[in-house]
């Protein structure tokens, strides 16, 4: 979820949980609900690993600072800095629960997109995920800001903040539901093709909950295909000017019509080739990261040979992947694969980004 969102999501669980009748060593209104703005903002501060490099980034956000185990002891470290910027007008008790629910939203936020969330960091590196909503999704959002500005309006209820929380979990119950009914496309789709062992998996799409990737996954390739399942006539093929919001919309077809894409997991040709970088120690994060992990092209060149992976989970019409790495070594050799990440400049030209062991 995009921290806007995460951030609104807070003021306004904090505004839902405020007391009816607040003790004066309780927070104000306006205060709590920045807090709860603040809080709901934190756990993304692991941003700072980017810093590091981005592989280190991509493996570990959504790590720790946004595990359900440290969550008390970020809420106690919260608590006890807005203490004293407020200059101990209240004590860390008065922050602590709004800063542990404000944190508890972020984590549940992240949780329902298809990225995933470690959520027993530091014990476990599982990633927790019922990919139910996309990670900017306008209904989402604003079903909250609705909930705020009904709560600057009707400032003396809490009824605003409560019917835009119970609203939100209706919208995410509803996404459900159409998560498990694109499941049950690609469930569909084992059965008619008699593939034997074979996995399917659903992912949100922009734009509507209706619109969802099928991802049917075997040892060494994926079917996929992009659905709505409300439409029942395919869209016209997009022009060449069209602009990208029409030709991601367009991608999404009838489940009747629905166009299966085979992609194997090695590419075609060299696939030893592939599977050996695949396999390598460099890439090891990455495939920890990695949910649907294909080649998506090798490069030869007289000194070296690349071969790029992308992670299909993010696979979007008109988009490039946004994960891509892969490995490189000496052409003709048995040389250690080198990790890179596959990057563009302003000019749209690929850059090989090294990145560090």
């Amino acid at each position: 979820m995009d921290t806007l969102t995460h951030a609104l999501s807070g003021a306004l669980l904090a505004r839902a949980t405020e007391p009816a009748s607040p003790r004066p060593d309780q927070l104000p209104r306006a205060l709590r609900m920045g807090v709860g703005f603040l809080a709901a903002t934190f756990p993304d501060i692991d941003f700072i690993l980017s810093f590091i490099d981005p592989l280190t980034y991509l493996s570990a956000h959504r790590g720790v600072t946004h595990s359900v185990i440290l969550l008390p002891l970020w809420a106690l470290g919260l608590a006890f800095v807005l203490m004293w910027i407020v200059r101990r007008r209240y004590s860390w008790k008065a922050f602590f629960g709004t800063c542990a629910l404000g944190i508890a939203t972020h984590i549940a936020g992240d949780v329902i997109t298809a990225f995933g969330t470690i959520v027993f960091a530091p014990f476990s590196a599982w990633r927790a995920q019922i990919p139910t909503t996309f990670i900017i999704d306008p209904y989402f959002t604003g079903i909250i800001v609705a909930g705020l500005v009904g709560s600057v309006v009707w400032k003396a209820s809490r009824l605003p903040a409560l019917g835009g929380l119970a609203v939100l979990v209706g919208l995410v119950g509803f996404q459900y539901l159409q998560h498990n009914r694109a499941v049950a496309v690609g469930d569909a789709y084992i059965a008619a093709n008699k593939l034997d062992p074979a996995q399917s998996y659903a992912i949100p799409q922009p734009f509507s909950p209706f619109n969802w990737m099928v991802v049917v996954e075997q040892p060494r390739e994926y079917h996929l295909t992009h659905v709505s399942l409300t439409r029942n006539e395919t869209p016209p093929r997009p022009a060449e000017d069209t602009s990208w919001f029409a030709r991601i919309d367009a991608a999404y077809r009838p489940v009747a019509d629905a166009r299966w894409q085979r992609v194997p997991r090695y590419g075609i040709g060299d696939t030893a080739l592939a599977e050996s970088a695949w396999k390598a120690d460099g890439l090891a994060r990455y495939r920890h990261f990695a949910m649907f992990p294909a080649v998506h092209r090798v490069d030869r060149a007289p000194d070296r040979v690349c071969v790029w992976f992308d992670d299909l989970r993010f696979k979007l019409e008109g988009r490039r992947g946004p994960f891509r790495y892969g490995g490189c070594r000496a052409a003709g050799t048995d040389s250690v694969w080198k990790i890179y990440r596959l990057n563009n400049d302003n000019n749209g030209t690929d850059v090989l980004e090294l990145i560090p062991e």
